[in-house]
């Protein structure tokens, strides 16, 4: 896809994500209203009011892309073409929202051949929004500032490292033991992946599953920044969703730091 358009597309898709951040926190100053999904996990009023704040956002922007959205139909997958679709969470982190905590984000990712080759993370309880898109580098803004490049760190050893608050496990604690970190930051949503793509954290490990739209969005800010994401057999992530929604486990790092997995 030629930069120009997705630069066009990044100018839309931006305002898009910050409008469903608003929804969330209007939301945030009501009633949250929460259920639970036949899996367990919690859901919000606010998920579903990113949802379609987004759906109608990106539906109006191009609606020849399908979109794969964590609120959305996710019934008979494999019917569907997913050469290229927008892949989406409404609010990633809808256990840190539900607490009153400010780590969770909105998600939007433009997934073409399986690849994210565009990606816009929103965090509205603070007002910062990343965004990157393929051949056009990684950024990050905060609320009346000038956008500014970011970049992963430089880091020949990893010494610190950012971790799920809620599913932080024995191997992630083994893996980061092995690497000899101690400096471990916990946090919610795509968060995670934005700290190693700004230099603030050299690692992020998951040992445990996550869906395709959990890290789209962080993916391809990530890998504009000079990161690696990769599974836990070394292999770049891929996103079909025709083949599977859900990735086993995942490294995000600097892009040539030599790393303990793929070899057991």
């Amino acid at each position: 896809m030629e930069q120009q358009l997705l630069a066009a597309f990044l100018e839309e898709v931006r305002p898009i994500a910050q409008k469903a951040g608003t929804a969330i926190l209007q939301v945030a100053a009501e009633d949250i209203d929460v259920t639970e999904k036949s899996d367990g996990s919690p859901l919000s009023r606010a998920d579903i009011a990113s949802h379609r704040a987004i759906q109608a956002g990106l539906d109006k922007l191009e609606p020849r892309f399908p979109i794969l959205s964590e609120e959305g139909d996710l019934d008979n997958l494999d019917e569907q073409d997913w050469g290229i679709y927008w892949c989406v969470d409404p609010l990633d982190g809808t256990k840190e929202f539900i607490k009153g905590l400010t780590d969770y984000t909105v998600n939007i990712a433009l997934v073409k051949n399986d690849k994210p080759i565009l990606g816009v993370i929103d965090i509205p309880a603070i007002g910062v929004t990343y965004w990157a898109a393929e051949g056009l580098g990684a950024w990050k803004c905060e609320t009346n500032t000038p956008p500014e490049r970011i970049a992963a760190s430089k880091c020949s050893e990893p010494a610190s490292a950012v971790v799920s608050r809620s599913h932080l496990d024995a191997k992630t604690e083994q893996f980061l033991a092995r690497l000899g970190i101690t400096n471990i930051v916990p946090h919610g949503s795509s968060l995670k992946i934005c700290a190693v793509a700004d230099g603030t954290a050299d690692i992020y490990p998951r040992f445990g599953p996550t869906c395709l739209w959990d890290t789209a969005a962080g993916a391809a800010i990530a890998i504009e920044a000079g990161c690696a994401i990769v599974d836990l057999a070394g292999d770049d992530l891929m996103y079909d969703p025709g083949r599977n929604i859900k990735h086993a486990g995942f490294v995000v790092s600097p892009v040539g730091l030599e790393l303990p997995i793929g070899r057991e």
